[in-house]
């Protein structure tokens, strides 16, 4: 019969808590540990999303909510501080960066090594993109894919299993705190535990706002990143890309700073659902029999909101307006782009789209600060590579990237309520794989003390 009461109560199974759960199951054999995820196990999420379908989920969708979050997206880790949250300014980036090599020494011990890491790293290259006015960020990446990341969550999960007591399909409706108790009504029964994390990523938004002003917290401001996906010719950024895989560059003005994010060589460009929204996003060329032609990645300008309910109606003003309530995506030519001409086709375009969008209007369609970035940016790149862009490149809007709102924690990730802690993405510190699961293994070693 299982049993009501935990010392650790983990709600969501996403990165953050699968990575504290194994260094606490690693360390303490006795400690038991009660996991909650709204979602299935990994071996249930399926979603006609996968194949390039409609949802076919009832209820939550499987893509994105259930065992290992989105962890299965592409397993994209990058062991850097450059980018991907603020772990390393909580906890010190020398702690940040030994903590992603255990991420990756677990991740390894379960078949990661199969693909080997790779470095962005490249001193000639930042000195060129500082004379072009970029900022050249750096990283060790190992990026798993889609396939090799499900295999090694499942191979996580049957492991964890024989430690964990785990409630799939399981909804918390309230929390509340009796003495040094912590008391959780759920749609699987009443729960009691003597420690309580919460890492329900930002799928789980709404649902912490409206747990935690129940217990007297309140959060911050909101992040969001929002910005133009391109697709442009493989070769065109060669001479940047010869050494290395992948390139993050930075552009930092008066007005704004813009990153680029997800580039994927020889990869496509697919949709992402998201909050209700429709965006287009990069697919990795491994998750295909056949590479693409070209070159795609977004280009991220980060703004800030008062309210995390502030930032997501911004969103979906901007986002929503694009969809126009049937998913819609719009593209534009680059020679377009610039001299504020429609698109009307693609026919005999030399860079063929990987994705199905509707011509029109990106520079109309988009907020100005986000269009003045790209062109700011491609001026740059231009300066960069020695050539110019081709006109035939294709920009589509508008993707976006959601963080959540920074709840006040301390050191351990500990809120003012004593024994509830917050980690990865929804503790607003953490915005990457790797740096979600770090602070997982920081706050196991930090229990385990």
């Amino acid at each position: 019969m299982q049993s009501n009461h935990h010392d650790i109560t983990i709600i969501g199974a996403g990165v953050s808590s699968i990575f504290l759960a194994y260094t606490l199951m690693k360390h303490n054999e006795h400690v038991s540990i009660h996991m909650i995820d709204l979602g299935k196990e990994l071996s249930e999420r399926t979603c006609g999303l996968d194949e390039g379908g409609i949802c076919t989920c009832e209820g939550v969708c499987s893509k994105y909510i259930g065992f290992a979050g989105l962890g299965k997206s592409e397993g994209k880790f990058n062991y850097t501080n450059d980018f991907g949250g603020g772990l390393g300014r909580k906890i010190g980036e020398q702690n940040t960066l030994a903590l992603m090599r255990e991420v990756d020494n677990i991740l390894c011990e379960f078949g990661g090594d199969s693909i080997p890491p790779y470095s962005t790293k490249n001193e000639k290259l930042s000195s060129r993109g500082a004379d072009a006015g970029l900022k050249v960020l750096s990283t060790e990446v190992r990026h798993l894919g889609t396939r090799l990341a499900g295999d090694i969550f499942e191979k996580l999960y049957e492991v964890l299993k024989y430690r964990v007591t785990f409630s799939f399909k399981t909804r918390v409706e309230t929390i509340s705190k009796k003495g040094d108790t912590f008391h959780l009504k759920s749609t699987s029964g009443q729960f009691t535990t003597e420690k309580l994390v919460i890492g329900t990523g930002m799928s789980g938004s709404k649902w912490l706002k409206e747990q935690v002003a129940s217990l007297g917290l309140f959060p911050g401001k909101t992040r969001l990143d929002m910005g133009i996906r391109v697709e442009m010719k493989g070769d065109q950024l060669q001479s940047i890309l010869q050494d290395t895989f992948e390139t993050k560059l930075q552009i930092e003005r008066d007005s704004f700073s813009a990153t680029t994010y997800c580039m994927n060589p020889q990869g496509r460009i697919i949709r992402k659902h998201q909050h209700g929204l429709v965006m287009p996003d990069g697919q990795n060329a491994r998750e295909e029999d056949t590479p693409s032609a070209n070159l795609n990645f977004s280009l991220f300008v980060p703004r800030y909101f008062q309210s995390h309910d502030e930032a997501m109606k911004y969103a979906g003003d901007v986002i929503g307006g694009i969809n126009q309530g049937r998913g819609r995506i719009v593209v534009q030519r680059w020679q377009d782009f610039k001299f504020h001409r429609l698109t009307e086709s693609l026919e005999g375009n030399l860079i063929g789209p990987s994705l199905h969008a509707e011509c029109g209007n990106v520079r109309g369609e988009v907020p100005a600060v986000y269009g003045m970035a790209f062109i700011e940016f491609l001026g740059s790149l231009e300066n960069l590579i020695g050539e110019p862009i081709h006109p035939d490149t294709l920009l589509y809007g508008l993707d976006a990237k959601f963080h959540e709102p920074i709840l006040p924690t301390d050191e351990n990730f500990e809120t003012d309520i004593s024994n509830l802690f917050l980690i990865g993405d929804c503790s607003g510190e953490t915005h990457s794989l790797s740096q979600a699961a770090a602070s997982g293994v920081y706050l196991g070693e930090y229990f385990v003390q």
